[in-house]
């Protein structure tokens, strides 16, 4: 019988080609559970809950990260085919027009270095301006438009430079490593800024998920609750009604006009059917102790 146990060269080839994929969707896992779990918090922080008490997993967080992701993405996808194109034109011009080129693209650096700074000064006096409401959103946006203004400038001299065999003496004296390095900070400083962007998004859209929520309560599913003891809810709009005594009868009272927001793990997070400032989130372990109904919320066949 022939053997048939791959050579060692074949086994590390396998492991690089499994490290090549893994490594990748290791990486989107992570940063879909990571914004899925900022809109959940935001959203469910409206109603008064922390989400870390829900007991949501991995998955159920990844799942909730498209909806906050979409248009983040639509807008990047959008910016990148654009600065695809105006990169095509650039390069095309720089053919017949280096000199004209060369001066947009200082243009361009120095109102790369503007924005970024204005974006680090933003940084600076957090104190003075954390409680406006757009800081997390500008703020960024000025960091990433700033460092990608600066670096594609810088490129475009670069070019431009090349065509008119004119390279400035200072990018000429720079050493490959310096280069290299501001090229890496500039990178990290968009990555950083886009994925500041991003949570921000996240975020704001949870909370945009939550108060549509609470407009549409009607929409979440009706739940009558009994329990064996009077559970003296202070929210406003919920019927309880006392039960009648019956032999082996062993709850006592019944709560109505309640809705589920969510379930995680072995409990129950329910809310009145009718908005109000003064509204709480009831949460029900399914132990034993209460017992649940739903309601039809269909139309009539």
């Amino acid at each position: 019988m022939p053997d048939e146990t791959p050579a060692p060269g074949q086994i590390e080839r396998w492991i690089r080609s499994s490290a090549t994929i893994i490594a990748p969707v290791t990486a989107l896992s992570a940063l879909l559970f990571y914004f899925g779990y900022v809109s959940a918090r935001s959203q469910f922080e409206y109603f008064g809950v922390d989400v870390d008490t829900i007991g949501l997993g991995t998955q159920d967080y990844i799942m909730r990260s498209p909806q906050p992701l979409l248009a983040p993405l639509l807008v990047l996808t959008l910016v990148g085919a654009g600065a695809f194109a105006l990169h095509t034109a650039t390069r095309r011009r720089i053919a017949t027009a280096a000199a004209s080129v060369l001066r947009v693209a200082r243009g361009l650096s120095i109102a790369g270095l503007a924005l970024l700074g204005a974006g680090v000064i933003l940084l600076v006096i957090y104190a003075q301006v954390r409680d406006w409401a757009l800081y997390n959103l500008v703020t960024p946006l000025l960091i990433a438009l700033g460092a990608a203004l600066t670096a594609y400038g810088s490129r475009v001299r670069h070019l431009a430079g090349d065509a008119l065999h004119d390279t400035e003496p200072a990018q000429a004296q720079r050493s490959l490593l310096a280069r290299r390095t501001s090229s890496t900070l500039i990178y990290v400083l968009v990555a950083v800024g886009i994925f500041w962007m991003t949570a921000t998004v996240a975020e704001w859209t949870g909370r945009g998920l939550a108060q549509y929520q609470a407009q549409n309560l009607g929409r979440l599913p009706s739940v009558i609750l009994d329990t064996k003891e009077r559970l003296y809810l202070r929210s406003p709009g919920i019927e309880e009604t006392v039960l009648p005594e019956s032999q082996g009868q062993t709850f006592h009272y019944r709560y109505r006009r309640l809705r589920l927001l969510i379930h995680g793990g072995d409990r129950m997070f329910l809310v009145p059917d009718t908005w109000s400032a003064s509204n709480s989130t009831l949460i029900v372990a399914l132990d034993g102790s209460v017992r649940v109904q739903f309601q039809f919320q269909n139309r009539r066949p």
